[in-house]
């Protein structure tokens, strides 16, 4: 990485002191990061339900029924709770969704997939909280209502489906 070793930055303290920054250090220090966290039981896990839930014949064939069920829920939504099968629609693609979800592999997934999101939460957190106090790390906060329940989506329609 010739380009990145160039970078540097510089810093002036009130003192007359300097600091500098040397961006290759950095990003091989990430890239670095980035292959511990790869290697991680977290990711093993996380890929292994991953390669699991893809070559399941019962999850392709409820994935096919959701989309199905999602694009027909989708176009009954463009007239909100007025259509005449809107709760029909809405109610198959959750009784799908709840299908999809009682599927050990895919609970696994959905599970090791979690894990791993905490685990970059945390490992961003830190590096965070290791520059400054004040630094502010993108949430992880998990929605506790669905769409228009004035969670992080914003819409607060309250007709996405929530």
């Amino acid at each position: 990485m010739p380009v990145a070793e160039q970078w540097t930055a510089s810093t002036t303290y009130e003192d007359g002191g300097r600091s500098s920054l040397d961006m290759g250090s950095l990003l091989l220090s990430a890239y670095e990061l980035g292959d511990w966290i790869n290697q991680s039981a977290e990711v093993a896990e996380y890929l292994y339900w991953k390669s699991v839930v893809s070559e399941s014949e019962e999850v392709k064939q409820l994935q096919a029924q959701f989309a199905k069920a999602k694009e027909l829920f989708e176009e009954c939504q463009r007239f909100g709770r007025f259509h005449p099968n809107y709760h029909e629609a809405k109610d198959k693609v959750k009784q799908i969704e709840k299908q999809l979800a009682e599927i050990e592999c895919v609970s696994k997934f959905k599970a090791s997939e979690q894990a791993v999101d905490d685990m970059l939460y945390e490992v961003s957190r830190l590096i965070a909280e290791s520059v400054s106090d004040t630094i502010k790390v993108p949430g992880n906060e998990r929605s506790l209502g669905g769409c228009g329940s004035g969670g992080s989506c914003g819409c607060g329609s309250g007709g996405c489906g929530g």
